[in-house]
């Protein structure tokens, strides 16, 4: 892979050291000019007929692209604003009910912990909590969903394995998976994973997915019918839902949101997703090193593109690595300064990090 194009390719990195794609990742000049051409032309063209020919053209592109990633059908792809609001369709399309229990963690990001407390509120369900690496040995006869991260968002764990064995179904939280590390959903064992598209597949935010394992997809229940989601939306009271993903797609996503998230996602894909992930991985793992030469306690991690330190002060170290250009965060309610590592970055990267931390 040329790393140095890859580089090239993000203007922020050509000031900055950024890592922090776990929460945005870096805007391509490929994204950055769709962005200006897909608006444009909406104002000059006026916003009709071939604006929504635009949107049937872009809506199977970017399905077919996301589902690449998944290693799975775009069939069973929905494509969605954001990784909680594939968790919401999933809850919300679950028939659960009172007594039935949600296994999570207990550091999980509040982008899934919210529409469980939702689900808690509105249907009577009990959650419990065991960490991560024990979820599949923490299973109940109660338990009739787990729910969890795929890639920890606070440390870079990833779910135990031993998840795909269980025989009740699990959603995976994504927003940390998709774009940075392999993904094959059957290989997973899940039957529902959720993703973001503005994080490390470098698109909007407004962008996402969500996979439905086939033998779940009768199972859960559209959240509310909209125009995209029918497959004859001409056919009044006698419209019905498209059999396949489409049923879950967002209500709706701007043409041009898309337009930008595959723009993104082709930039990524042309430099292949396996250099991608094996670059960012192997990165990542290099920092993971430097942080604890410099005698700092590194959270345990998987291989991912997260790497967490422990800092006296989080906030305050972030701002002032900030102050030196190199774009962390920290993570609220923990010890945590975490670094995003993406196959964009280089060594330089990881230099000027270690070297702000004194």
């Amino acid at each position: 892979m040329d790393a140095a194009a890859l580089r090239a390719a993000h203007p922020v990195l050509e000031h900055t050291a950024y890592l922090n794609a776990g929460t945005c990742g870096p805007l391509s000049h490929a994204a950055l000019e769709q962005a200006r051409s897909g608006w444009e032309r909406a104002g000059t063209e006026g916003r009709s007929k071939g604006y929504y020919e635009r949107y049937m053209a872009i809506t199977p592109r970017l399905r077919d692209a996301y589902a690449r990633l998944l290693a799975a059908d775009p069939a069973d792809v929905a494509l969605t604003t954001c990784t909680t609001e594939s968790i919401v369709r999933v809850l919300g399309g679950l028939d659960l009910k009172p007594g039935d229990e949600v296994l999570t963690a207990p550091d999980e990001h509040p982008g899934l912990l919210g529409p469980l407390i939702t689900l808690r509120e509105r249907r009577g369900i009990t959650i419990r909590t065991a960490p991560l690496a024990d979820l599949a040995g923490a299973v109940e006869p109660q338990t009739a969903l787990v729910a969890c991260s795929h890639v920890s968002w606070t440390t870079g764990a990833l779910a135990p394995a031993d998840l795909a064995e269980l025989d009740i179904p699990v959603l995976l939280d994504g927003a940390q998976g998709i774009g940075a590390v392999p993904v094959d959903v059957d290989a997973l064992g899940c039957a529902f994973y959720a993703g973001s598209g503005q994080k490390w597949m470098c698109g909007p935010v407004g962008t996402g997915m969500l996979w439905i394992a086939p033998q779940w997809s009768g199972r859960v229940e559209p959240q509310g019918l909209a125009y995209a989601n029918l497959a004859d939306a001409n056919a009044g009271l006698q419209a019905t839902p498209w059999p396949d993903a489409r049923r879950h797609d967002a209500t709706t996503i701007a043409v041009e949101q898309m337009e930008v998230a595959l723009a993104a996602h082709d930039v990524l894909e042309g430099f292949g997703w396996a250099a991608v992930h094996e670059r960012a991985a192997a990165l990542a793992a290099s920092l993971a090193d430097g942080l604890r030469e410099h005698g700092r306690v590194v959270a345990p991690r998987g291989a991912t593109t997260l790497v967490s330190w422990e800092s006296e002060d989080p906030p305050a170290e972030a701002a002032r690595l900030a102050q030196a250009g190199v774009v962390v965060r920290n993570l609220p309610t923990t010890p945590y300064v975490r670094a995003s590592v993406g196959a964009w970055n280089d060594a330089g990267d990881l230099e000027r990090l270690l070297g702000a931390l004194g």
